[in-house]
């Protein structure tokens, strides 16, 4: 664990931490997220990628109705992200240490969630490496699939290259996705689209912010 984020202190992931390679292989059947949850009809939401955890912590204290599940696939944050949840005694808030796209694809049922989360993951700037980004036509696909009737996408990127990757894939899957405004997170502080670490560093360094919201089409 690096000493940076845990200043040398045992972080605890509780039971908001769930390792993806603990679970049934998928062969096994498929798996519903919301029964991780007490109030599994609750609104579901999920976020990829999410660091330190600072939007799940700062969202779901002011809406508290949804349940919330983050994945990260890099094992600090994640268990930064679950103990500092953990820590401020967040209970609709789960953290998944593995690959998100990997779990919707080949683990998660469909039509379960609501929204889903995208901000400011990695660019993957060479071309060798465009395979890895999270925006694809499969994982546009996945995302179809695992979002429920009237389901959305919230999208948000300071990269310029990695925006028009997006915006191509969004404009070639236009059967399964439309796009509107981007509307700010209501945990999002003043002049902030959504208020995470990425987003509060990057705007001191005066980069410009690209997002959009897509709409599940049925």
């Amino acid at each position: 664990m690096s000493s940076g984020l845990s200043r040398g202190k045992n972080l605890d992931v509780g039971e908001i931490g769930i390792n993806m390679r603990s679970l049934p292989s998928f062969d096994q059947g498929r798996i519903d997220p919301r029964k991780w949850f007490t109030n599994e009809l609750a609104p579901f939401e999920m976020e990829i990628g999410s660091g330190k955890g600072t939007f799940l912590l700062q969202e779901s204290q002011i809406r508290t109705k949804p349940n919330y599940l983050g994945f990260e696939w890099a094992s600090e944050f994640y268990k930064y992200a679950a103990d500092r949840l953990r820590r401020n005694h967040i209970h609709n808030v789960k953290m998944m240490h593995g690959d998100a796209t990997e779990f919707l694809q080949y683990w998660c049922e469909c039509n379960v969630a609501d929204v889903i989360h995208l901000y400011f993951s990695d660019p993957w700037p060479k071309t060798r490496h465009h395979k890895r980004r999270v925006v694809q036509d499969s994982t546009l696909e996945t995302f179809h699939r695992v979002l429920k009737s009237g389901g959305i996408i919230h999208v948000v990127t300071d990269h310029n290259e990695l925006w028009e990757w997006c915006e191509d894939h969004f404009k070639r899957n236009s059967h399964l996705f439309t796009k509107s405004l981007f509307c700010t997170s209501p945990s999002a502080e003043d002049g902030e689209l959504v208020g995470t670490n990425f987003e509060r560093k990057y705007r001191r360094e005066g980069r410009p912010f690209h997002a959009t919201t897509l709409h599940r089409v049925d």
